[in-house]
């Protein structure tokens, strides 16, 4: 998903903020952001390949083979698919798997079972990048400070506790901000790549027949040769892939010439001759199995190794739980999660946010699977999973987007995607093999998530039917004033925030029940959240007055902008209705849910969805109201 580091060069203009950088500088600021998760496969995936669990011969036939394997994942999984095509499928400029799903969803505007179906399916890929955001910092840390059993085997019971140490040191520093830290990202990433690129050149001058691994022809051989072990190798494989969808993800505010520009010119060589390295080492020091990435270093270089992986893992932890908060705020404001506490941790950037709730349970949940795993190894088989199920939910989206809104025929979009559903397919496969192993912690996960998600958007249209079938018709009621009775006129202005337009709020009805008056002018708000990422000042703000005082307005907003109500009321003077801020009042309906055994919705997932909404952040903060200046008026509600 997109993450705050990566649009952080965003504004909320009149358009999708342009890239005022040159491509150079966004190819390195892409670097840090893109590149760090996939750019620490190399820590771990040569090891687990031959690990003893893929039972995987350690042999020069086998050595050539896998490494000729990953180097072809690589070109395939990542270049040919994300770089070359996934990368087409911009959302307005932006990407990752929310925007995606919003755009294959408007494909089926006038399928509902369709697009209901794509949601759900686009819902749990989201879900399944929550897993990865546990997943990733700790595997990553973990296999970094691993480095210290090898430079100094005493150490060894102490990394589990370093490696918690700092990914709790990581998470206590996320309320900061990362515009200090980010500065430094892509430094240290180039850093980084550079180390893997050389390291890996030295030692494939001592074993240039390693080179061999370019002829695909030895990739073929080794999988023909696996059996049955076949899933259980590129299940191994697969770690290489790891962070790949942080491509598309970040493609809003770098741009697709930048990431490719980056891929092809550094990250990819390094990686490749990174791998071949690793391959090398292992042809002329098969002993070297146990930890291939660190053994490649000369013993005085092992400690300065280790310090910079960990540094570099740690940009790569930093940029996923950052696509956390990024995810977050765009599913609660497509309707997927309840409001939450939201904190812009930059005056300048919008883009760097902070969400408290999901950085607590992420550390939690991220401490657990360290101590639940113990080891990298361990949590090899559980990382996979995640990132092909996402990989594979992208691919079947794309599809709709490729025939639909692109509207290529039917027989090239199914010949451009059915290779990668294969691919896709095979790789997931391979991963679901250790569901038993600790591959079932990421999917339960997600189905987790995705009752929680499912219930809030089942939940809140339940409550909207049953608020609605009691509210009289706005435009009704405003001219009923002419013929009854008015409430007593006081002076202000007063804003009623309504999830429907064209209805009479709760907050208005009880207004005028319990406190017998009416104001001068009376605004009926409607914020409406689109499948866009942007929207634009033009149309932000649309304005209709009803008559006898009352006007109809309507934010909208996209799924990637701030909702900030004062500011987009100051738009309404263009269109003849001045709001003085100094003189207006917010009024909110807190709906107070009382769940009923009723046919709707099952019983449990009715106190669920209960909970969820009395524990909801306020709409206050997330509207961006004065404090000072809100009334908020209660209803029970049963559904």
């Amino acid at each position: 998903m997109d993450t705050p580091l990566a649009v952080a060069a965003k504004a909320d203009t009149q358009e999708a903020p342009e890239h005022r950088q040159g491509t150079a500088a966004l190819a390195l600021a892409a670097l840090g952001v893109v590149y760090g998760d996939i750019g620490t496969s190399p820590l771990y995936t040569v090891k687990e390949i031959f690990g003893h669990v893929t039972g995987v011969p350690l042999n020069p036939e086998t050595v050539v083979g896998a490494v000729s394997v990953v180097l072809w994942a690589l070109m395939l999984v990542v270049t040919l698919k994300y770089v070359v095509l996934v990368l087409r499928a911009d959302n307005r400029g932006e990407g990752g798997i929310m925007a995606l799903l919003a755009l294959a969803s408007e494909t089926a505007a006038g399928q509902p079972v369709l697009r209901r179906r794509l949601l759900l399916l686009g819902t749990f890929g989201a879900c399944l990048f929550y897993g990865d955001s546990v997943l990733t910092p700790a595997i990553s840390v973990l296999s970094a400070v691993e480095g210290l059993e090898i430079a100094t085997p005493a150490l060894k019971p102490w990394v589990l506790p370093i490696s918690i140490g700092i990914l709790a040191g990581l998470f206590a520093v996320q309320r900061h901000g990362t515009a200090v830290v980010g500065r430094w990202f892509g430094p240290i990433i180039v850093l980084w790549f550079l180390v893997l690129g050389a390291v890996g050149l030295s030692q494939i001058a001592q074993a240039p027949q390693i080179l061999q691994a370019i002829d695909p022809r030895h990739a073929w051989l080794f999988l023909s040769q696996r059996g049955w072990g076949l899933f259980l190798a590129v299940g191994a494989v697969v770690l290489a892939v790891t962070g790949t969808e942080a491509l598309y993800a970040d493609m809003g505010h770098f741009g697709k010439r930048p990431i490719r520009l980056a891929w092809s010119g550094f990250v990819l060589p390094a990686l490749a001759l990174n791998y071949a390295g690793q391959g090398a080492l292992l042809l002329h020091s098969p002993q070297a199995v146990s930890n291939p990435f660190y053994l490649m270093f000369p013993p005085a270089l092992l400690w300065p190794a280790v310090v910079i992986a960990t540094a570099a893992t740690i940009i790569a932890s930093q940029a996923v739980i950052s696509g956390a908060y990024s995810l977050t705020q765009q599913a609660i404001q497509l309707g997927f999660l309840p409001r939450m506490r939201i904190v812009h941790t930059s005056a300048h950037e919008k883009g760097q946010i902070y969400v408290p709730a999901v950085n607590w349970l992420l550390l939690a949940a991220v401490a657990l699977a360290c101590l639940g795993f113990g080891s990298s190894s361990a949590m090899a088989s559980a990382y996979g999973i995640a990132v092909t199920g996402t990989m594979l939910i992208t691919t079947v989206l794309t599809y709709y987007v490729v025939r639909r809104a692109w509207g290529y025929p039917a027989w090239v979009s199914v010949g451009a995607t059915a290779f990668f559903v294969a691919l896709d397919a095979l790789l997931l496969a391979s991963c679901s093999v250790k569901i038993v192993e600790g591959g079932w912690f990421p999917l339960a996960l997600a189905a987790g998530l995705l009752l929680v998600m499912t219930t809030w958007e089942r939940g809140r249209e339940l409550l909207m039917a049953e608020l609605h079938a009691h509210q009289p018709r706005l435009d009704e009621f405003a001219a009923s004033l002419a013929h009854e009775p008015q409430p007593r006129r006081v002076p202000r202005t007063a804003v009623f925030l309504s999830a429907e337009r064209g209805v009479v709020p709760q907050a208005l009805l009880h207004n005028i029940k319990h406190n017998l008056v009416l104001h001068e002018r009376n605004i009926v708000l409607t914020v409406q959240f689109h499948e866009r990422p942007w929207i634009g000042f033009d149309e932000r703000a649309e304005v209709a007055q009803v008559g006898h005082g009352f006007w109809q307005v309507s934010l909208h907003f996209g799924f990637m902008n701030q909702p900030d109500i004062p500011k987009a009321l100051e738009l309404c003077a263009a269109q003849g209705l001045a709001i003085d801020p100094f003189a207006t009042s917010f009024f909110l309906s807190r709906e107070t849910v009382v769940p009923s055994s009723g046919p709707k919705m099952a019983l449990w997932r009715e106190r669920l969805f209960e909970t969820m909404s009395r524990n909801a952040g306020r709409a206050v903060e997330f509207f961006s109201l004065p404090h000072n200046s809100v009334i908020e008026l209660g209803t029970r509600v049963q559904i």
